[in-house]
C-alpha cells in the first residue's frame, strides 16, 4: 500500500502529524539522496518503511487490506478493546499462542488456577464487582468441563461471563483429535450463547457480539470456540475495528409504571422484596422504600442491593423461614413490589414466602413475571429505568408515608434476634452470634464478604449486615460448593484497595482449597475463615429432622494448618469466644500487610438458623399425609431406638 493511502485512513492528531511529517521527511531525504549520489541500500530503506509502518500499526491500530494476523493476536486486541483486565485458566497445546499474546499485554494479567472450576469462580466474582468482565481463556474438553460448573453458577444467576476456549485444528481433515467433542451442545444449556470462528476475520466481531449478547438484557455467560488453526496461525484480516457499545435500552411501558402507582396509592402496608437485579438501582430503591415507608426484605443474591443498616431493612425474605423483624414488618403486607429477582427457591424458602395478592414485579428479564407467584402488574426493564420512573409516578398519586413506627419495629426485633444469638455460648467452640457481631464491628464499611454455599452462608445472612452495593457475593441458584475461595481471588484482583474477607466451610474448603496458592502467589492480602465443624451441617441438619442419620455427612477431619503451609497461607486459629476479637482483628491486619490468611475457626452449630428451620417446615407441609405419616413416624422410632 502506498503512503499516502494509509495516510487517509485513520485520523491523526496534531502531535501525530509532525511525528509522521518527520517520518516522511526522512523518506524523501533518502529519495533525493538516491537521485544525488549512490543508490541507498535496501536496507536503510527498508528499515524506514518499517519504523513508519510499525508507528503507524502500534499508535493508531489502523485498518491496513491484508493485513496477516494471528487469531490469537487478534483476540487480545479484541480483549483488550472491552477492558478485559484479568484471564482465568489454564494453558495447554491449543491456546499457547494466546497465552503468548496475554503475556505481552500492558492491561490483561493471565491468571494460571490450579483447576479451570475455580478459575470459573474467579471470572465470577470479577463480573460481580461490577468494573470489567469476568473472562476465561481454557482449554477444550477437559477445560470446559472443569470450568462448567462456575460456567452454570453465573448462568443461573445471571452474571456476565465471557469464555474463550481452544478448539481442535478445523481443517486437519482428520477424526478423534485431541479434546474433540461437540463442546456448544454441552454448554448450551448453561450459556446464552455460543460461538464457534470460522476464520480470522470472525475473531473481532464474534468477541464483541459474544461481550454485547453477555452484557444485555439479563446477562450471563457466552462461549467462544478459537480453534487451533485461527488461534495459533497468520492469517489475512482487513483491519482491527475499535469496539463500539450500543447503548440504547428499550422503552419502559409507562402505562404500566402508571397502574403500578395507582395500585400502591390504595397500599395500605406496601413492602419490598429486592434482588441482585435491584443493584443498579441501588439509591433509587431507597428512596422508594423511604417515601412509601416501606419494609425491605432482599434475596440471598441480593443482600447488597439495600443496606443493612439502613432502618427499613429487614433481612433475607419474609415468612416462617425468615429472621423476627422480617416477620413483623411484613405482617399484613398487602401490596408487595418485587425489583430484579425471580422468586427462587433459596429466597423464596421453598417457596413458602406468603405473597400478597398484589404483586408489582420489575424485571429485566420478562419471562421470569408470574413464573412462581402471580404479578398483578409486571413492567420488563433494567431497573436503573423502572425504578425512578415508579418513584416518579408514585409521587404524583400519594404523599409521602412516616416510617419512624415501622423502624422502631425492626431494629426492636433485630436487637432481640441477635442477643438470642448472643446468649447461646457453646462449649469449647465458637458462637455464629459472636463471631459475626465481633467481624462486622471489625472490618471496614465496605469490605466485600464472600460466602459458600452451606450452613455458614445463611448464618451470614441472618448475621451479618452488608452496608453497599456488590459487597456480597456468594453462589445462589446453582448453589455450587466450592465458590468462596476462588470468588475471594476474583473480588481482590478486581478491587485490590478494599478488604475482601471469605467464610467457607471446611467441606466447601476441600474442593477449591488448593487455589489458595494462587492467592498467596499473586501476593493478594485477604482472609479466609473456615467454619470447621467436621460436617457438610447443611444436609446434616436436613437429614437429622426425618432421618436422625447423617448418611455421607460427616468429614474426616482435615489438617487446614498443614494445608495453610502447603499454599503459603498464613495460619491462624480461633476456638472459642474469647479469642474472637483478638484473632478477627489480628487477621484482618495480617491481610492489610498484604498476607492470605486462613483461620480455622471451632464453629459451633448447635442452633439452627430460621432458614434451615423454615424450610424443613414448609417443605414437610408439601408432603402426602401418607409421607408425612412414613417421615414423622421413621424419625420418632430412630429417635427412640436410635
Amino acid at each position: 500500500m502506498l503512503y499516502r493511502d494509509w495516510c487517509r485512513t485513520a485520523e491523526f492528531t496534531e502531535d501525530d502529524l509532525l511525528e509522521l511529517e518527520t517520518l516522511r521527511q526522512e523518506i524523501s531525504q533518502f529519495d533525493d539522496n538516491v537521485k544525488r549520489g549512490p543508490p541507498l541500500s535496501n536496507k536503510d530503506q527498508l528499515r524506514k518503511l518499517t519504523q513508519l509502518h510499525q508507528w503507524r500499526s502500534d499508535r493508531l491500530r489502523c485498518r491496513r487490506p491484508n493485513m496477516k494476523k494471528s487469531g490469537a493476536a487478534l483476540a487480545r486486541y479484541a480483549l483488550e478493546q472491552l477492558g478485559v483486565t484479568h484471564t482465568f485458566g489454564i494453558p495447554g497445546v491449543h491456546n499457547t499462542e494466546l497465552y503468548d499474546e496475554l503475556n505481552a499485554s500492558d492491561q490483561i494479567q493471565p491468571v494460571l488456577v490450579a483447576h479451570e472450576g475455580g478459575g470459573a469462580f474467579m471470572a465470577d466474582a470479577v463480573s460481580r464487582m461490577g468494573d470489567s468482565i469476568g473472562t476465561m481463556v481454557i482449554v477444550p474438553a477437559a477445560g470446559v468441563t472443569h470450568a462448567a460448573s462456575g460456567i452454570g453458577e453465573a448462568g443461573l444467576d445471571g452474571i456476565p461471563m465471557l469464555i474463550l476456549s481452544g478448539g481442535i485444528h478445523s481443517e486437519s481433515g482428520h477424526k478423534y483429535q485431541l479434546h474433540d467433542i461437540d463442546q456448544h451442545t454441552l454448554l448450551s444449556p448453561i450459556t446464552k450463547a455460543t460461538f464457534r470462528i470460522e476464520n480470522h476475520a470472525q475473531v473481532i466481531p464474534t468477541i464483541y457480539e459474544a461481550y454485547r449478547i453477555a452484557t444485555q438484557g439479563e446477562p450471563g455467560p457466552v462461549f467462544i470456540e478459537l480453534p487451533y488453526n485461527i488461534g495459533n496461525f497468520l492469517g489475512d484480516v482487513e483491519g482491527m475495528q475499535a469496539f463500539e457499545q450500543y447503548s440504547a435500552k428499550p422503552q419502559v411501558d409507562r402505562t404500566l409504571i402508571k397502574q403500578a402507582a395507582e395500585l400502591l396509592a390504595s397500599a395500605q402496608k406496601p413492602g419490598l422484596f429486592v434482588g441482585w437485579g435491584a443493584i443498579p438501582a441501588f439509591e433509587s430503591v431507597i428512596a422508594l422504600a423511604e417515601y412509601l415507608g416501606a419494609p425491605v426484605s432482599t434475596t440471598l443474591q441480593g443482600l447488597s442491593a439495600f443496606p443493612g443498616n439502613h432502618p427499613l431493612h429487614t433481612g433475607m425474605g419474609f415468612g416462617d423461614y425468615a429472621v423476627p423483624a422480617a416477620n413483623e414488618a411484613f405482617r399484613d403486607c398487602d401490596c408487595l413490589i418485587a425489583i430484579g429477582t425471580r422468586f427462587a427457591e433459596i429466597p423464596t424458602g421453598s417457596y413458602s414466602m406468603p405473597v400478597p395478592n398484589q404483586l408489582i414485579h420489575l424485571d429485566i428479564n420478562p419471562d421470569v413475571f408470574s413464573a412462581n407467584f402471580p404479578a398483578t402488574v409486571a413492567i420488563a426493564g433494567d431497573s436503573a429505568q423502572t425504578v425512578p420512573l415508579l418513584l416518579e409516578a408514585i409521587k404524583q398519586t400519594r404523599p409521602a408515608h412516616d416510617f419512624e413506627h415501622i423502624a422502631t419495629v425492626i431494629q426492636s426485633a433485630k436487637q432481640k434476634y441477635q442477643q438470642e444469638w448472643l446468649d447461646y455460648e457453646p462449649e469449647q467452640r465458637v458462637g455464629p452470634g459472636q463471631f459475626f457481631t465481633t467481624l462486622r464491628r471489625l472490618c471496614d464499611d465496605d469490605a466485600i464478604l464472600v460466602a459458600d454455599d452451606g450452613n455458614h452462608t445463611f448464618l451470614m445472612a441472618e448475621l451479618m449486615p452488608v452496608h453497599g452495593p456488590r459487597q456480597f457475593i456468594s453462589p445462589s441458584d446453582f448453589n455450587a460448593m466450592g465458590y468462596c475461595i476462588p470468588a475471594v481471588i476474583g473480588a481482590k484482583l478486581s478491587q485490590p484497595e478494599r478488604q475482601v474477607i471469605g467464610v467457607v466451610g471446611d467441606g466447601a474448603l476441600k474442593m477449591t482449597g488448593l487455589e489458595l496458592s494462587t492467592a498467596s502467589h499473586l501476593g493478594l492480602g485477604c482472609v479466609v475463615f473456615v467454619f470447621n465443624d467436621g460436617e457438610l451441617s447443611q444436609i446434616a441438619q436436613a437429614q437429622q429432622i426425618p432421618y436422625n442419620r447423617k448418611t455421607c455427612t460427616v468429614l474426616k477431619p482435615l489438617n487446614i494448618k498443614a494445608l495453610a503451609e502447603t499454599t503459603d497461607c498464613t495460619f491462624m486459629q480461633l476456638t472459642d469466644n474469647a479469642e474472637c476479637e483478638g484473632m478477627i482483628s489480628k487477621a484482618l491486619r495480617a491481610a492489610k500487610d498484604g498476607a492470605t490468611v486462613l483461620v480455622d475457626v471451632k464453629i459451633d452449630y448447635g442452633k439452627r438458623t430460621r432458614f434451615t428451620q423454615g424450610v424443613v417446615k414448609s417443605t414437610l407441609k408439601r408432603f402426602t399425609p401418607r409421607d408425612k405419616i412414613r417421615v414423622i413416624s421413621r424419625a420418632l422410632l430412630r429417635k427412640v431406638t436410635g
